[in-house]
């Protein structure tokens, strides 16, 4: 598995969105006229309590980047080349108003249907051009640097890059209102802290000894430590991650996992080798001296839907779920 197939397997195209925004007329002015219209009101995460209030534009809004962006309305056309992205915007009812989608969108099932704005390797920049959209979102694989170049071309972009589950809950309240869609993004994120708060409880007893070390592999070779939301997902579900004394994404050294001695082991269900066609537990299994580890003498090693754990969207806390049943089952039922 290579590092490109990573990326396409975990991004699914963020970059892409570099040629989504050769539209300098998006509909979304950064600076509007002095004395034109009513102050922006900028608010970077909604309060709860106004959720279901109707947006009132102009409304100015920051980013991951901390780029102020500022809407006039509601935009009428969204290209999201990022799946997370693009699974909240239909988990908030806006069909209508997604335009674009990258290559590798696959949920909803509607989202399948949308035009095509290409992927990681290859964006189509003709089709991204004639969509014509009033914003475009990106995600955790675009730079700062990437997203601060479409800027300076005069293209609207709103970047999120989110390390929690609360981010990822913010970002979706933030969509809700940039659209006037607060109501329904309520419903989506009571939704999401709900499922949050049932695994945090049925953990939250669970002594320092008694907490189970966890290894996790999502593409060979390769394992998430600090400073990412699935490492935090592993330690919301009450698992202890051994990759966590470094951060971010890295390949890792197999003797160091043995020395780690994981309780769990969690990969993910649809990675398939290149080369010798064999599934990624398999491979797991068959590294020497691995047949040591507490977790493959005793057979706990679960596959995990890729898309519910890596995708910092709406169906975050599902893959929460998933993760703290296959660590604790007795505590957290799937």
């Amino acid at each position: 598995m290579t590092m490109k197939q990573i990326w396409k397997n975990w991004t699914t195209g963020a970059l892409a969105i570099m040629l989504v925004l050769s539209l300098a007329a998006c509909g979304v002015n950064n600076e509007p006229k002095q004395g034109a219209e009513p102050a922006p009101t900028e608010q970077v995460t909604p309060p709860v309590e106004e959720a279901s209030v109707a947006t009132v534009y102009p409304l100015t809004v920051k980013d991951a980047t901390g780029e102020s962006i500022t809407f006039k309305e509601a935009p009428k056309k969204i290209v999201s080349i990022s799946p997370a992205e693009t699974e909240s915007l239909f988990a908030l009812g806006l069909d209508e108003q997604v335009v674009g989608v990258s290559d590798y969108d696959d949920y909803p099932v509607a989202a399948t249907t949308k035009p095509k704005m290409g992927g990681l390797y290859n964006p189509n920049e003709e089709a991204i051009i004639a969509a014509q959209p009033d914003l475009v979102l990106t995600g955790i694989s675009m730079s700062v640097e990437a997203a601060k170049h479409l800027r300076d071309l005069g293209i609207t972009i709103y970047k999120t890059d989110p390390k929690s589950v609360d981010e990822v809950i913010s970002n979706i309240e933030v969509f809700g209102q940039i659209t006037d869609h607060q109501a329904e993004a309520k419903t989506v994120v009571d939704k999401m802290k709900q499922e949050r708060d049932e695994v945090t409880e049925a953990v939250k007893s669970l002594t320092p000894e008694q907490k189970k070390k966890v290894y996790i592999e999502f593409s060979l070779g390769w394992t998430v430590g600090s400073g990412e939301f699935m490492d935090e997902l592993i330690n919301l579900a009450g698992g202890v991650n051994v990759a966590a004394g470094t951060a971010g994404w890295y390949e890792i050294s197999e003797e160091k996992i043995i020395n780690d001695n994981p309780d769990v082991i969690l990969f993910s269900k649809n990675v398939i080798d290149d080369k010798s066609k064999k599934k990624l537990d398999e491979l797991i299994k068959a590294r020497s001296g691995w047949d040591q580890i507490n977790a493959v003498k005793n057979n706990a090693i679960y596959g995990l839907e890729d898309n519910l754990v890596s995708r910092p969207g709406p169906r975050v806390t599902e893959g929460l779920k998933e993760i703290a049943s296959a660590i604790y089952p007795e505590l957290v039922k799937p």
